[in-house]
């Protein structure tokens, strides 16, 4: 992910990125300004590369916006739920490269599983978004389990305890990536206690990405698709 927070008016990209890890490249959107963005942006289209930068508020995306010339031309468009901005054009959907089911225990869980979302879209990877699936309500989860077992790889973002991926993983046989969110009161420490319970999970295999990371699994995800495709050819 370009992540330079600087003033300076040089960036380097990692343009051999796809051909490298078969990921493109990600702009970390929350630190830098909109001439950065915009810069960024301008490079990687004269690249021939879709862009995707992350925490990007509205305000911001309207102020990249109003810099890009012509516009039109970047195809740039906000996605309020994921916080992200993109450039150019995302692909169609693989379905034989496997479909990756993004779970959230609540609808405050939505900002990170868009982002996780939108970030497989712009692999061309398959993804179903389920909410409201939190384990203070068990029931909910129980009620689809037989339709998460088509998915190949399952998201799991959670705040509060963060016990959902392990209620999954003890559950499904597929990789379960978590991602803890901070959501939640008090001890809940801004999504530290979910990450410190993920972490301490007893379902053997449970992989876990940092705070609010819905990037982080998503290209954990599709590391994992991409060496199930490889070993499979």
């Amino acid at each position: 992910m370009s992540s330079n927070t600087g003033n300076d008016t040089e960036h380097r990209l990692d343009l051999d990125r796809r051909q490298r890890l078969g990921m493109v490249e990600a702009i970390w959107g929350e630190h830098k300004s909109a001439e950065q963005i915009v810069r960024i942006l301008e490079t990687l289209h004269a690249a021939g590369e879709l862009a995707l930068a992350t925490r990007i508020t509205p305000e911001k995306a309207a102020a990249v916006a109003a810099l890009l010339e012509p516009a039109r031309e970047f195809q740039l468009q906000h996605h309020p739920q994921a916080r992200c901005l993109t450039a150019g054009s995302l692909p169609s959907a693989d379905p034989n490269r496997g479909r990756v089911a993004v779970l959230g225990g609540g609808t405050s869980d939505l900002p990170v599983a868009a982002e996780a979302q939108l970030a497989l879209a712009c692999h061309g990877i398959a993804s179903e978004l389920v909410l409201d699936v939190g384990v203070a309500g068990l029931h909910r989860l129980l009620d689809r389990l037989d339709a998460l077992r088509s998915a190949t790889v399952l998201i799991a973002c959670a705040g509060m305890e963060g016990a959902l991926p392990t209620v999954l993983a003890g559950l499904l046989p597929q990789p379960v990536i978590g991602v803890p969110v901070a959501v939640g009161y008090g001890v809940s420490a801004g999504g530290t206690a979910a990450l410190h319970g993920m972490l301490a999970s007893c379902a053997p295999g449970l992989t876990v990405v940092n705070i609010d990371n819905g990037y982080g699994a998503a290209m954990a995800a599709l590391r994992i698709l991409s060496s199930r495709a490889a070993a499979a050819s």
